[in-house]
């Protein structure tokens, strides 16, 4: 099977949750991938599970990309991804560099890579009126997300709407992909 979606990749606040909801209206044929997380905080865009569980992903092979950040590990689970490819095109929310190369080498097929940026300001903004009560922590993730030199499509979300953002997006997966999502 040919795994076809987005790896949409960008700092805290970038607007990765707000534009995925706009892809999802759409074009229904996306969807967000819902990482596997242990820990505790947000939990809706999440498949939340305890650590017995992903000790069991990890000796099947089907952990493809783990992170720790904000006192939780988050994973993309292979199973995941595929299943989920199979009714539709994942779009998967990303914060660290080194995560793109891991996850197109692992999960072979045509990703759309989208990095997502906005001015320092407007994403501290964002931070505060989100009320997470980590502000600090998000701030710091922010600052220390690096620029990605090689994507696909870069969106300044501070320049756009996210409406605007999502149209870009899925009219360049559908460039990329042969008209797959058109």
């Amino acid at each position: 099977m040919k795994i076809q979606g987005i790896l949409l990749y960008g700092p805290p606040a970038s607007g990765k949750s707000t534009i995925t909801r706009e892809i999802e209206k759409l074009d229904g044929r996306f969807a967000l991938f819902r990482k596997i997380k242990v820990g505790g905080g947000r939990s809706a865009e999440y498949r939340v599970v305890d650590r017995s569980y992903l000790e069991d992903l990890w000796s099947r092979g089907e952990v493809v990309w783990e992170n720790y950040r904000y006192d939780a590990c988050y994973v993309v689970d292979r199973r995941g991804v595929v299943e989920m490819a199979k009714g539709g095109f994942p779009v998967v929310h990303l914060g660290q560099k080194e995560a793109i190369p891991t996850i197109t080498e692992a999960l072979h097929g045509q990703w759309l890579i989208v990095s997502l940026t906005c001015p320092r300001g407007i994403a501290l903004q964002r931070i505060v009126d989100r009320g997470t009560g980590d502000t600090r922590a998000r701030v710091k993730a922010w600052d220390e997300t690096e620029p990605l030199e090689y994507a696909d499509l870069t969106v300044d979300t501070g320049a756009v709407t996210a409406q605007q953002a999502a149209a870009e997006i899925i009219a360049a997966f559908s460039r990329r992909s042969g008209d797959a999502a058109s």
